[in-house]
């Protein structure tokens, strides 16, 4: 498989899809969870409800976020590679944060969600036939591919982790 080209997703989502160097996505998705478990398990319970800014996401509410929007990807390439027609619409990630109330969710919960989800992303592309990789659909009025879609959940994850790295901690 290659890298996604340009064409593939909102130019927008580039922020997170260069972040990812591999041309084996899976592999990197595998990689990444290992990664950042251990990462994310040298926070403790106290320091996860940390805000570097009184307008900013606690840890806790950053990986509630991560989680959230890996599933909403997920959901997001499942539906287009299966071949469904329909767009899907895009979600406020500020709405989904507030509605989670992730300060109420221990440290230890968000981590091990982190791990289910990830695991289900995981066996959702290793399970996906060669041309499914390659459908698209539209998504928050932009079409993208089911490729781009792999590379944006972990871009995303990526560039959480550096936020909470170099803002947080």
């Amino acid at each position: 498989m290659t890298r996604p080209q340009a064409s593939e997703a909102a130019p927008y989502y580039s922020r997170y899809i260069d972040l990812i160097t591999s041309d084996d996505i899976v592999t990197t998705l595998s990689e990444q969870l290992s990664e950042t478990t251990e990462f994310l398990s040298t926070i403790s319970e106290e320091k996860s409800l940390h805000r570097y800014a009184d307008d900013k996401w606690s840890i806790r509410e950053v990986l509630n976020h991560v989680n959230d929007t890996e599933r909403v990807f997920l959901h997001r390439a499942f539906w287009f590679a299966r071949g469904f027609p329909d767009s899907l619409p895009g979600f406020d990630q500020n709405i989904g944060v507030d509605a989670a109330q992730g300060n109420n969710v221990s440290w230890q919960a968000h981590l091990e969600e982190f791990r289910n989800v990830r695991q289900a992303t995981l066996s959702f592309f290793k399970n996906l036939p060669e041309d499914g990789w390659s459908r698209s659909g539209v998504a928050s009025y932009n079409p993208v591919t089911v490729r781009a879609l792999a590379y944006i959940i972990a871009g995303h994850v990526e560039h959480h982790r550096n936020v909470i790295q170099d803002r947080y901690l």
